[in-house]
């Protein structure tokens, strides 16, 4: 036990000195350490199969099981994956980023397992925020019907930011009941005293007195899953032993396990919220260079704080992700106006159409590809019935080194085919002020995507400016390109620009703002008198900005060639948006390229 304690120790010193080089999500795998080195201690990978809940706390996962010669390069371009990657290793089982999925793909496992006539045994890691999912609780009706599976619940009351709600709540009434902690701590000293099925029986029968202490019925009991714990989620002993018991019961079983986030680096514990997910880090005072400007997600939070002033209807509602999206800049200031609802996007957007029947003007921040769980509700329950919901889709493009589960490059996809639905996105800080109070003022849903990061750094107007809706920017005028750019895409088109116009070319140059509803009669208009039109986004090409021109200009019986530049129709990698889209041709240089074979064409070369 010793050797595995000074384990324990020197994975979390190689965690500190790696992640405080390459950025990551610090402080959730340095509460995993033992109950990662306990697990591997007592199961089998590949054969066992491990499901990280979001899988942001792999990163021990990904020491003990052959890539410790490569952890230095975890989430740099051509590295490891910052989440489990099913093309990475055997051992990552299950490649996921989202909250809420492990609970149903590990009863998916063990259901295939059982139909087989495996044994293999399947193992279900879940932070205590990830059951304010829904997915975690359809999971949880249909978890009796299989043969063996052990769910470890790690309690350590955050996700991003403090846990919220009556979940939240009820794991708190569990962990610090002070008889049911009595009881549990007695039967964890026979545990260790003794060891063996005896003890864990023990253990078991003083679990059982103490429940009616808690409440009526333990929650998970009532789903079918035998309950342990809570157990400390840092002793080792207690954990290995605890293990060996639960992998020999045939049912399924959850061990509530406590943890502590950031535990062993003093600044992670002490700034939690902060040491979650971030860049590169002092691995020992755990100080972070300054921004050097706001990012686009601070002037939101800002901008919709002005809203609030001036408009007692408006409210901000987040799935858990208030720091993510800068909302807890917003919460101090209207504190009966924001909502935090945990990691529940389909309850966030119907929760935003129910107060927007009422008269209230509903902000939904949530990220482009966690906006994708709730498509649903954004079709039935908010265009349909035509309600003003604002969806603030933060990360709307790249989205970096958290790699393809977190880049927003489908939302205008997914959005543009919705009635009754506006899609903007911002050239500029300025113009994302202006894109909101355009929404406040819209009577039906409208949605706003802006990037992650740092916009060019442009001055913000005293007070914002409401945009005619479907009406695009001229930036400069031209006759022998047109370039319609949307959104953070605007600053490449000025450099393509200006590219073109040192080849000899007249250019326009277009700020699309919105990708629905279309400025068609710009398009048409200067489709019509170029011989070349090029649209630039930082979204997938397929049913993209870009195929919303194609189809305008279809229509007009416009045959104008047409250049798209954006992603192309597969997930992208992890790696820094600089590289990838250079990579990829998101550039001005390779729309130039590609410019240029339709010129010699249009003048006769």
């Amino acid at each position: 036990m010793v050797e595995l304690e000074r384990l324990a120790e020197e994975i979390r010193e190689r965690l500190i000195q790696d992640v405080a080089k390459t950025g990551g999500h610090i402080g959730p795998n340095l509460g995993v350490v033992e109950l990662t080195i306990a697990m591997h201690y007592v199961f089998d990978t590949p054969r066992d199969s491990f499901v990280f809940d979001v899988s942001h706390q792999s990163y021990v996962h990904k020491l003990l099981t052959g890539r410790e010669d490569r952890f230095d390069t975890i989430r740099q371009p051509g590295g490891l994956n910052g989440f489990m990657l099913r093309t990475e290793s055997e051992h990552d089982s299950f490649g996921a980023g989202h909250a809420g999925t492990a609970l149903s793909a590990a009863l998916g496992m063990a259901v295939a397992r059982d139909m087989s006539g495996g044994s293999e045994k399947v193992v279900a890691l879940c932070g205590d925020a990830a059951f304010t999912n829904g997915i975690s609780f359809e999971a949880l009706n249909n978890i009796a019907q299989t043969k063996q599976m052990l769910v470890i619940l790690n309690d350590n009351e955050w996700s991003i930011d403090k846990n919220v709600g009556a979940i939240a709540e009820y794991f708190h009434k569990i962990a610090t009941n002070p008889t049911y902690v009595s009881l549990h701590d007695r039967a964890t000293g026979l545990l260790q005293k003794i060891g063996g099925k005896a003890a864990l029986h023990i253990a078991k029968k003083a679990e059982e007195a103490a429940k009616g202490i808690v409440g009526r019925g333990m929650i998970f009991e009532e789903f079918g899953l035998e309950y342990y714990g809570p157990v400390d989620g840092h002793n080792l002993s207690a954990l290995i032993e605890t293990f060996k018991f639960l992998k020999t019961q045939n049912k399924p079983v959850v061990l509530h396990a406590l943890t502590q986030k950031g535990r062993g680096f003093q600044p992670a514990m002490e700034q939690q919220k902060k040491f979650h997910g971030l860049g590169a880090f002092d691995p020992e005072t755990g100080a972070t260079k300054p921004a050097a400007q706001k990012t686009y997600s601070e002037i939101f939070a800002e901008s919709l704080t002005k809203l609030a002033d001036t408009n007692d209807k408006v409210v901000a509602i987040t799935a858990a992700m208030p720091n993510g999206t800068a909302l807890d800049l917003f919460r101090p200031h209207h504190p009966t106006r924001y909502f935090d609802v945990g990691i529940a996007e389909e309850h966030a957007v119907l929760f935003a159409a129910g107060m927007a029947t009422k008269g209230y003007r509903p902000f939904c921040a949530i990220y482009s590809t966690f906006l994708q769980r709730a498509f649903d509700q954004i079709v039935h329950d908010v265009a349909l019935q035509e309600l003003p919901v604002v969806f603030c889709m933060d990360r709307g493009g790249l989205s970096g080194d958290d790699g393809p589960t977190h880049h927003g490059l489908f939302d205008i996809s997914y959005l543009r085919g919705v009635p009754n639905l506006i899609h903007m996105s911002p050239k500029d800080e300025d113009e994302l002020q202006d894109m909101m109070y355009t929404a406040l003022q819209h009577d039906g849903p409208s949605a706003i995507r802006y990037p992650r990061g740092t916009g060019p750094g442009a001055v913000i107007k005293a007070k914002p400016v409401a945009l005619e809706i479907g009406r695009a920017e001229v930036l400069q005028d031209g006759s022998d390109v047109v370039i319609f750019a949307l959104g953070n895409m605007v600053a490449e088109g000025q450099r393509l620009a200006k590219m073109l116009a040192a080849e000899g070319q007249s250019v326009a140059l277009v700020n699309a703002r919105f990708a629905k509803p279309l400025d068609a009669d710009c398009v048409s208009r200067y489709a019509r008198r170029s011989g070349v039109v090029v649209t630039m986004e930082d979204h997938v090409l397929a049913g993209g900005f870009g195929s919303v021109v194609l189809e305008c200009l279809s229509a007009e019986e416009i045959e104008t060639p047409v250049v798209r530049v954006g992603w192309p129709d597969q997930f992208i990698e992890h790696g820094k948006p600089e590289a990838l889209r250079e990579k990829y041709g998101v550039t001005a240089e390779a729309a130039l390229r590609r410019v240029r074979p339709h010129l010699k064409r249009a003048v006769g070369v």
